[in-house]
């Protein structure tokens, strides 16, 4: 069975590279066409189950990639980013390069943020239920960060080292069933869209 994790258009704050954890802004433009291009996607991938984090951006995409009346899971939202909610990464990196790197790498979290194993613990466990409630196929509908824990927990990638996805991509991983530990990489950054350098975009 597969496992599809496909992130949400881009939006506004994406444009701006700014984090937004809980936080929200509406897809610009360019996300919405990207939501449109990945419906074809989505239809010849066939999923049998749909799910998305509850947040806006995900909901808006969710519809716009043909499935309006798909369920929300609170446990698939981004990492919480506390005080650093709105602020840009470029700002950050001029004004505290260590404790940024260091939060990439998921070893210090801003006042009020979220513990890098706390949210790597609760994607996992919504991912495995939404598999072990599925039969075949489930494309969840999340956030770059949401899909960095999933491939640092099912194939032991450090998250600090991956390309962020694109947004309206989606990353596919093969599993023997909803139990399993072997869990294989079938494809990655998978889109119509070009993929973007590693700090075109934000969270």
């Amino acid at each position: 069975m597969r496992l599809i994790l496909m992130r949400h258009g881009e939006t506004i704050w994406n444009t701006e590279q700014r984090l937004q954890g809980h936080e929200n802004a509406p897809l610009s433009q360019k996300g919405i066409a990207q939501a449109q291009s990945f419906r074809r996607i989505a239809k010849e991938l066939a999923p049998q189950c749909v799910v998305s984090s509850d947040l806006g951006r995900c909901r808006e995409t969710v519809e716009l990639i043909g499935f309006p009346s798909a369920p929300s899971d609170p446990r698939l939202r981004e990492l919480r980013m506390g005080e650093w909610s709105g602020r840009r990464k470029p700002d950050l990196i001029a004004e505290c390069p260590e404790k940024y790197w260091a939060w990439r790498a998921g070893t210090y979290q801003p006042k009020g943020g979220e513990a890098w194993c706390e949210f790597e613990s609760r994607i996992i466990a919504g991912l495995r239920d939404w598999l072990d409630k599925s039969d075949g196929d489930v494309l969840a509908v999340v956030h770059s960060g949401v899909i960095r824990a999933a491939m640092a927990a099912f194939l032991e990638l450090p998250q600090d080292s991956m390309m962020p996805v694109t947004p309206g991509t989606a990353t596919l991983l093969n599993f023997d069933d909803a139990c399993s530990s072997k869990v294989r990489l079938e494809g990655y950054n998978i889109g119509l869209f070009a993929p973007q350098t590693a700090e075109a975009v934000s969270d």
